[in-house]
């Protein structure tokens, strides 16, 4: 007995080209010249690039998780040398005052300074509902200032040697220099609250400024110039 002839393939399987997937489609063309050119898809390409945007996502979460912690950033602030201001302001008839480093010029024109005071301080509500503030820039002299208004004292200014400003708020006799600015901005920062403030008063006096760095005071007059 003679055996069946096999059935014909399909016409769809005999006209997949050998090699073909079905995951994978492609696209012919032919040229003039009657040269196939085989065309790929995107959607390789499309895959790989979504795999480099999720791997840098991925990288700066990774680095966004790995910040420094607080003893580290101790560490690099002691390496930061600043001046010593206490800044002051008046709580109705009552002055208030605190240590501050954290005081910066931000312009010359208009003159614009700010100081960051951390909220769990003792004067940062008063200077919130302040008008105005004072910045003073302790000199040499003045290193039983700094533990004053460093400390908890109910009453600060009994200890030191003060007078107000042409706009109320208290200025420390003996300083190097003294600002008295007006607040015009208050803008809330983790845990500070930096004030933006516009200098209505300031005057300087010849004493040197005391200089604080590494977790100690040092006179400002008698730095080592560099070259």
């Amino acid at each position: 007995m003679t055996a069946p002839a096999p059935a014909a393939a399909p016409a769809a399987a005999r006209a997949m080209p050998t090699g073909a997937t079905t995951g994978t489609p492609t696209r012919t063309a032919t040229g003039t010249t009657g040269t196939t050119i085989t065309t790929a898809t995107t959607a390789t390409t499309t895959a790989t690039a979504t795999t480099a945007r999720t791997r840098t996502r991925s990288t700066a979460m990774t680095a966004l998780a790995a910040t420094p912690g607080i003893d580290v950033m101790k560490q690099v602030n002691r390496q930061f040398v600043t001046g010593v201001t206490v800044v002051t302001a008046m709580d109705g008839e009552t002055p208030r005052g605190l240590a501050v480093n954290a005081f910066s010029s931000i312009s010359l024109d208009p003159a614009t300074v700010m100081v960051c005071v951390q909220r769990t301080s003792s004067t940062h509500d008063c200077l919130f509902r302040a008008g105005h503030l004072a910045i003073n820039i302790l000199s040499t002299g003045q290193l039983d200032v700094v533990g004053v208004f460093a400390g908890k004292s109910a009453d600060k200014f009994r200890q030191v040697d003060w007078e107000s400003g042409p706009f109320g708020s208290p200025l420390l006799t003996g300083s190097s220099a003294r600002v008295e600015a007006e607040i015009r901005e208050r803008l809330q920062a983790s845990t500070h609250t930096i004030f933006i403030c516009r200098v209505v008063h300031a005057d300087v006096a010849e004493w040197p400024p005391m200089v604080y760095g590494a977790g100690k005071f040092f006179d400002g007059g008698a730095l080592a110039p560099l070259g």
